[in-house]
């Protein structure tokens, strides 16, 4: 199975999606199943991960349903506020739907680049090994020095770095990024997603080799077995097409054995997510 491990669907709404700038013109429509799915066909993708782009509980439904309605859709990592006192009612509920696979917050926008090690943001981490669902890490570098404490404090719960973390590319920057890489993929219950990586380089003037010191990195880092391809879609289209996004990892592991590539182009992503 090959499979997509990021991406997301809305119905656009200024208000609710603050996010989306007036430089991101080209995402201030609605984005749905009938759109991504020939997208996936044509690059012999059998599924995708949704994952949330706001947060609230609307949305982890409305993504829930998608899953149900349309079987290429094989899991969504949804949103909820782990910091709240009826977090575990809130997981209780929501895991009894089997599209429901992990879930994540915007650590990347907090002000308080500690926030993942307040007390009741852990002890809400805490609730998640229970229901066999993963957490996904959307970060900056400048915040890999306090997931690795994070990730450290929860050895038996599976992480997600989503998009590498984002590194400088478009400033062509490897360093410090790559010294946090490789110390958090020393903790073996870390994974990784190969995405957003489009949208960190120059917008539509990138090159492929761009990337190529960033993907020797993780490549090296978490190796094969903890990896797996994504494209950010829609998000990805700011910079490069879908075929293009998922060219540059495409293209990057097919020197590699048919096992490995397997792996990356989607059986990490059945392991990791439980979809097996």
């Amino acid at each position: 199975m090959r499979i997509d491990a990021h991406q997301h669907f809305w119905k656009y709404n200024a208000a609710q999606y603050d996010w989306i700038s007036e430089g991101m013109a080209a995402l201030k429509r609605d984005f749905v199943p009938a759109d991504l799915k020939p997208l996936l066909e044509a690059e012999g993708l059998d599924g995708s991960i949704a994952v949330q782009a706001r947060q609230d509980r609307e949305e982890t439904d409305w993504l829930l349903e998608l899953a149900r309605q349309n079987e290429f859709i094989r899991g969504v990592v949804g949103w909820v506020d782990l910091c709240s006192p009826d977090a575990g009612l809130d997981l209780e509920r929501l895991a009894r739907h089997p599209g429901l696979v992990g879930v994540r917050h915007v650590l990347q926008a907090e002000p308080d680049e500690a926030f993942m090690l307040r007390k009741e943001f852990m002890r809400g981490i805490g609730l998640l090994a229970e229901h066999r669902l993963t957490y996904d890490l959307l970060l900056y570098p400048r915040h890999l020095s306090v997931a690795v404490k994070l990730v450290r404090a929860f050895p038996e719960q599976r992480f997600v770095l989503d998009h590498v973390a984002k590194p400088l590319i478009a400033d062509g920057l490897v360093e410090p990024w790559d010294r946090d890489i490789r110390e958090i993929a020393k903790s073996a219950n870390v994974w990784c997603k190969v995405s957003g990586m489009v949208t960190e380089a120059r917008w539509k003037e990138w090159k492929p080799a761009d990337f190529r010191p960033y993907l020797d990195v993780v490549f090296e880092a978490f190796g094969p077995g903890r990896l797996m391809i994504g494209s950010d879609w829609p998000v990805c289209t700011l910079s490069a097409d879908y075929a293009a996004t998922m060219g540059i990892v495409k293209e990057y592991v097919r020197q590699m054995d048919a096992a490995e590539r397997e792996c990356v182009l989607g059986r990490n992503c059945s392991r990791c997510y439980g979809l097996e």
